[in-house]
């Protein structure tokens, strides 16, 4: 797992849970299974499932832009979490299929995550969640 403390409850809308369920069924059926998306699978296991209109503004959802903040240099970094379709990194639009996508889906301001890079591991910390579909009554993206 991505998340630094296993007992940190991360929340999923119904809907989100069900699209990414759908997304890695397909990835199983296509090319096996990658690390990432396997990771991936462990936290939909430990997810709670709450309908759109009951997930607290301060969970990173899909669609969401979130701050983080880098805990060993300081640096903040604003991103999207978005389905895999609509990565841009020169947006800053990340997949939640990369592995700071799979740390953050269904975290809270507040929590802290971290994955693995090649030099060793990122620890991040969600400091802000700074737009959430759900908050504005955007059930649907």
């Amino acid at each position: 797992m991505y998340s630094t403390d296993m007992n940190n409850t991360i929340y999923l809308t119904e809907q989100d849970y069900k699209r990414l369920v759908d997304l890695i069924q397909i990835q199983r059926q296509s090319n096996g299974v990658p690390a990432n998306i396997g990771k991936l699978g462990e936290e939909l296991k430990r997810a709670v499932r709450v309908p759109s209109e009951e997930i607290p503004a301060n969970v990173v959802t899909m669609n969401s832009r979130v701050l983080l903040q880098d805990l060993q240099g300081g640096r903040e970094l604003e991103m999207t979490l978005v389905y895999p379709k609509d990565a841009d990194i020169n947006s800053r639009k990340i997949s939640v299929f990369a592995p700071v996508g799979t740390a953050i889906i269904g975290c809270k301001e507040g929590d802290v995550v971290e994955w693995p890079v090649p030099s060793g591991t990122i620890k991040y910390k969600v400091v802000k969640v700074t737009f959430q579909p759900e908050a504005t009554g955007d059930y649907t993206l």
